[in-house]
């Protein structure tokens, strides 16, 4: 039977386009869609189940994206050929996505939903993950599952001025901009990025531009959602009862609201919050509770929310006493660890991360292998949030997705700060030690300091801020948060993080609960997280201002050295003999990378005289001496025809020294002018054209001696004629042979015309 396709198109406006396409793939899902940019093919499915789970009071909502190594024609790496778990990178894509998605299903609709979008094929000019949440709105808009409001993901670059959707790679590389926005056609719901410095108005342009292209993908799901004609499903509503939530309200609203207005500590408030429920549930049966106890849990829940919402709203007081635009109170430490290369605390009221960094060579490189990007990073940083850090007891289950996420932020946030001739492979570690919201922020502080602490020349600080919001749909009232506490997020309807320096952000990561966020608010959203930006950056150079000059006595020192790559093997040595004794010998890790048919050595160590050690080895090694120059030997073997002296400055190079290069006068035994162990200059002369070997000589840079005037002139020394005499007899010999050859070839002309004639 021949698919029944139905495709859409979307115009970028720049010759390129994306298409959507439904009806020949993977049928048996509730929705399945294939979109295509270039050479790059997304396959998106989902699959929602009819009906919720018993006693399940949330979407259970599965967002799953994978690269197919078989999509860019490459085999796995490692020792199974197939792939395993989900890389860094693929989470993140999942994060982005789900980010999304969640906030705009049904709050009733509880049934097991998985969406499933899988690269089939790469195009090294095409970038996926921008295309993701395309592809998984699309594949709901096709199927019957209860989405309504359609969702698109776009990246947004600058360059030279210029915006730019859905780059390529190398144009992003050229970028000062790299930003994916997630929203629907009326209001924007995620935002993450990275920025080298650019400013609020800037920000806020990006992502208006990145809407505009949204709007056109949505309306185009739209048409693909109207031809393929399926009605929205029906589904179990949650269960309600409106007097257990009049008579739920009526005991606790008040309660509620003057726990919330108190100003408490996080631990304090919750034993309130806790006492409270317990003293509601005690108004009701045993009875009554068996048959609806999820029903005033959820109550109780509603009207928990509402009275400090209320509270932040009417009276502008936040559960712990502050104003709207206060942060809370900071102190820092650095050089809190005494074996490690650099260390940090950062303590915002109830939220605390300690920061290390570990510097090393290039070998420690972050090597990631993926089917759409091969390559190295040479600064990375892992974010740890261990249980014991909200006061909970729970097994570890290897790095959640919350951690890769919160960990890539922090990254973001930092890496343009580390200059590119930085020689080291940095590596940034923060554990969370306490948790009351804004850990990632804590992250990005922490880091900072332990990385000027190191020694890790930054170009400037940075610090970082959460934001977060409390509005009133009928009232049309809101409230922008700074510094937001735990439970402000987890009750408010955005959380806004965003980290800068004092010159403009360098990231930034925001996600909206609600539907209808307006431009206005996040305007001031931005404005009010600069404030607070600067108030915390200011608490962070108080503590150390610039980065430390050197790194500490106990830290590895890098030099980098550049040799020619001929030289590359000799260094290393026959079955790495050379290198590995060296590395014993001097305690010092070495590194050689070649590029561009030179070698890049690396010399990592803690002692200053192993680095000097390998410095000589390579300058021996390397060494080549220039014709016409002076050099300093010493004397290591004496010989009958000379001696073999070695280059002081360059160890292990030998050359030998002729005899008749020791000195002007005649020497008939070199010992008694030169002994082992003696150090003098020598000339180097260059190669002896005769015997194709180095020349050296000492005496070129010795005085000529002087002319004994004692000595008779030329004229009147003895001469010795037997020289001469040989010489003449040798000349007449010669002579007559000549005469002789002349003779027998004019006898033999002659009998040749003798015969001609005849």
């Amino acid at each position: 039977m021949i698919p029944n396709v139905t495709r859409e198109i979307i115009d970028l406006g720049d010759g390129r386009s994306i298409s959507i396409e439904t009806g020949k793939l993977a049928k048996q899902a509730d929705g399945a869609v294939v979109v295509r940019m270039g050479d790059a093919m997304l396959l998106a499915t989902v699959v929602s189940a009819k009906s919720a789970s018993p006693g399940v009071d949330f979407l259970p909502l599965t967002v799953d994206y994978r690269e197919k190594f078989a999509a860019a024609g490459r085999f796995p790496g490692g020792f199974f050929k197939r792939e395993a778990r989900p890389s860094d990178s693929e989470v993140l894509t999942m994060r982005l996505v789900d980010r999304v998605l969640r906030p705009l299903f049904p709050n009733d609709y509880h049934a097991e939903t998985q969406v499933m979008i899988q690269l089939m094929s790469h195009d090294d000019e095409v970038m996926p993950d921008a295309l993701a949440g395309l592809a998984a709105s699309a594949a709901l808009a096709v199927s019957d599952a209860p989405f309504s409001t359609l969702i698109s993901e776009v990246r947004v670059a600058r360059v030279d001025g210029a915006f730019i959707i859905n780059p390529s790679k190398a144009q992003l590389a050229a970028s000062d901009i790299d930003m994916m926005i997630g929203a629907s056609a009326d209001s924007i719901a995620m935002v993450e990025g990275e920025m080298e410095e650019i400013s609020e108005q800037e920000m806020v342009e990006a992502i208006k531009f990145a809407h505009e292209a949204i709007k056109v993908q949505v309306a185009a799901q739209e048409k693909m959602r109207a031809a393929v004609g399926k009605e929205r499903r029906t589904y179990e509503e949650e269960r309600s009862d409106e007097a257990i939530h009049a008579k739920v309200r009526e005991l606790s609203y008040d309660k509620y609201f003057e726990i919330a207005k108190a100003g408490s500590s996080k631990q304090e408030r919750s034993e309130k919050f806790s006492l409270l429920k317990e003293e509601v549930k005690e108004a009701f049966t045993e009875e009554e509770l068996l048959e609806n106890g999820d029903l005033v849990g959820k109550y109780l829940s509603k009207t928990q929310k509402e009275a400090v919402r209320n509270v932040i709203l009417d009276l502008g007081l936040r559960l712990d006493g502050r104003k709207t635009n206060e942060i809370r109170p900071i102190w820092c430490e650095v050089d809190y660890l005494p074996s490690v290369h650099g260390s940090a605390i950062f303590t915002r009221g109830e939220t605390q991360a300690l920061a290390t960094v570990t510097l090393g060579t290039s070998r420690e490189a972050n090597v990631i292998d993926l089917p759409t990007d091969q390559g190295e990073e040479k600064f990375y940083l892992h974010y740890n949030f261990p249980p014991f850090s909200t006061g909970e007891a729970r097994p570890l289950r290897g790095t959640s997705r919350r951690e890769v996420g919160h960990g890539n932020l922090a990254q973001r946030a930092l890496k343009k700060m580390i200059p590119e001739e930085n020689p080291y492979t940095v590596r940034v570690v923060s554990e969370v030690l306490e948790s009351n919201g804004s850990s990632s922020m804590a992250t990005v502080c922490a880091g900072t300091l332990a990385l000027m602490d190191a020694g890790v020349q930054m170009k400037k600080p940075v610090s970082g801020i959460a934001m977060g919001l409390i509005s009133d749909e009928e009232t049309g009232r809101w409230a922008v948060l700074s510094d937001i506490l735990g439970d402000e997020d987890h009750l408010g309807d955005m959380d806004f993080k965003v980290t800068g320096t004092a010159d403009g952000i360098t990231a930034c990561q925001m996600d909206i609960k609600i539907d209808g966020l307006n431009y206005e608010i996040m305007e001031q959203a931005l404005n009010q997280a600069r404030d607070g930006r600067l108030h915390i950056l200011d608490k962070l150079t108080e503590v150390i201002d610039t980065p430390r000059p050197e790194v500490k006595r106990h830290s590895p020192k890098i030099i980098k050295v550049t040799i020619p790559g001929d030289y590359i093997g000799a260094l290393i040595g026959p079955g790495g003999k050379v290198i590995q004794e060296l590395q014993k010998e001097s305690d010092t890790t070495i590194v050689i990378n070649e590029v561009d048919d030179m070698g890049e050595v690396e010399i990592l160590g803690t002692s200053p005289e192993g680095i000097d050690m390998v410095l000589r080895k390579i300058d021996s090694i390397t060494f080549k001496p220039k014709a016409g120059e002076t050099y300093s030997v010493k004397v290591i073997k004496m010989l009958d025809f000379g001696a073999v002296v070695e280059y002081n400055d360059a160890l292990g190079n030998e050359v030998l020294l002729h005899v008749s290069e020791i000195a002007w006068e005649r020497t008939e035994n070199v010992s008694d002018v030169i002994n082992m162990g003696d150090v003098f200059d020598v000339k180097y002369i260059g190669i002896d054209p005769k015997t194709r070997k180095e020349k050296v000589s000492r005496k070129a840079l010795l005085p000529r001696p002087p002319r004994d005037e004692n000595r008779p002139p030329r004229e009147d020394r003895p001469r010795d004629n037997r020289g001469r005499d040989d010489r003449r007899g040798r000349d007449d010999r010669n002579a007559r042979n000549r005469d002789d050859r002349n003779n027998d070839r004019a006898q033999k002309e002659d009998g040749n015309n003798d015969t001609k004639e005849s």
